[in-house]
């Protein structure tokens, strides 16, 4: 919407019309296991996923308002599930892959029991489909980041390609998953952790199915200059049947790299070669608001 404004001037009256600000743009405050990042608020840290039952009101009320802590969650008795190091505890058969997970009996309002929470010092949640991830951050109130809310919040996030030192910068070169936060200097411009490395992370976009990939560097553009770090990219198809034999299903966006893609990884590696039900130990998800 514009403002009116009215000048005098000498004996006539000239009428401006002024830009409003966009309501919620200037207004918009971030809970705490977030970040403000343009007009959205990204989660700091990448998901871990809780089994909580809906009958605990005061934390789900936490976790839903993004105010739960480790100490939270560990002192109600809540459970982490499917941890990136071992894909393991599964989770329960009313949360399937599909994403149809159905009402913990007696649950109201109706809920899963299964929460995406952004807490540092645990290990991410890995081994489930883009559907879950969806449902996950539903039930906590948030959303799928989307793709390019990822690249806004990844800005700035220093890429030791295959130099990962295995203590304080990003994951890209690693045995094992580390901690959500606890490499200190993964950390992007905005303060969001983790975003190249550690765990590939599902997005709210669909692309074609890839069938294939290169990568910023080594691809010639048309037009500009080749982006520096080699970081892959595997987005779009010809439609004919793929390696996986899955032709023209959607491929759901997987960003950053993990801990396992060396010089791959970073703040452009995008991927599409991915449909929505796969599942991998190395990719989890963020939430925004």
């Amino acid at each position: 919407m514009k403002g009116v404004r009215r000048h005098t001037v000498v004996g006539y009256t000239a009428v401006c019309l002024v830009a409003a600000v966009p309501v919620g743009a200037a207004t918009l405050r971030c809970p705490s296991d977030s970040v403000k990042v343009g007009d959205a608020c990204i989660d700091l840290y990448e998901e871990s996923v809780w089994q909580i039952p809906p009958s605990n009101t005061a934390l789900v009320k936490r976790v839903q308002s993004g105010r739960a802590t480790l100490s939270d969650l560990t002192s109600a008795g809540a459970t982490q599930l499917s941890l990136a190091t071992t894909c393991s505890p599964g989770f329960p058969a009313n949360f399937p892959k599909d994403g149809n997970w159905t009402p913990v009996p007696g649950s109201n309002p109706p809920s899963p029991g299964v929460y995406a929470v952004s807490v540092p010092g645990v290990p991410p949640s890995a081994c489930l489909t883009w559907f879950q991830s969806q449902q996950a951050c539903a039930a906590s109130g948030k959303r799928l980041v989307r793709n390019e809310e990822w690249q806004r919040a990844a800005a700035g996030t220093p890429d030791p390609g295959n130099a990962d030192d295995g203590t304080t910068t990003c994951a890209t070169n690693s045995v094992s998953p580390a901690n959500t936060g606890s490499r200190s200097s993964c950390k992007s411009s905005w303060g969001t952790f983790d975003m190249v490395g550690n765990l590939s992370e599902w997005v709210a976009d669909w692309g074609d199915l890839a069938n294939n990939c290169t990568n910023w560097t080594t691809h010639s553009p048309v037009v500009g200059v080749p982006l520096a770090g080699n970081d892959v990219s595997c987005f779009g198809g010809d439609g004919s049947p793929s390696a996986n034999g899955f032709g023209n299903l959607p491929g759901a966006l997987v960003r950053g790299g993990s801990r396992l893609d060396g010089a791959g990884a970073g703040v452009f590696s995008v991927i599409s070669v991915l449909d929505p039900p796969s599942l991998n130990f190395t990719i989890g998800f963020r939430c925004a608001h």
